[in-house]
C-alpha cells in the first residue's frame, strides 16, 4: 500500500496543523507511512512553518517529525490522517474548518 500522504499539498490545504506558542507547522507531505515513521528517529515531514522569526510568513521545508510531535499541539487534521496515526479525539476540526473559522 502506498503512502496516502506522499502527495504534496499547499499551505492552505494541509493534512494537519500543529501549534506551539507563536510557531505553526502545516503538514504538507510525509515521506514514509505512519507505521514506519514511528521506528525512525530521523523521519521527516515537509511543512509550511511560521513564527515570529519569519515575520508572519510561511517558510517551506523539511523538519523532523519528532520535533513537531515533541513541541507542537495538534489543532486540526484530516480524518484519514488521524486514523493513520492512531489519534482518537472527541472532536478535532479539519484544517479547512479551522482556517475558515480563523479568517
Amino acid at each position: 500500500m502506498p503512502n496516502p500522504f506522499a502527495k504534496s499539498r499547499t499551505k492552505d490545504n494541509p493534512y494537519a496543523i500543529f501549534r506551539a506558542g507563536d510557531f505553526e507547522w502545516r503538514l504538507l507531505k510525509t515521506y514514509r507511512m505512519a507505521k514506519h515513521e514511528a521506528k525512525d528517529p530521523y523521519a521527516r515531514w515537509f511543512v509550511a512553518a511560521k513564527s515570529d522569526a519569519t515575520f508572519g510568513s510561511f517558510e517551506l521545508g523539511d523538519t523532523y517529525r519528532s520535533e513537531v510531535l515533541r513541541y507542537g499541539t495538534l489543532y486540526a487534521a484530516e480524518p484519514e490522517w488521524l486514523e493513520a496515526y492512531g489519534i482518537t479525539k472527541e472532536y478535532l476540526p479539519t484544517p479547512a474548518e479551522l482556517l475558515a473559522r480563523e479568517s
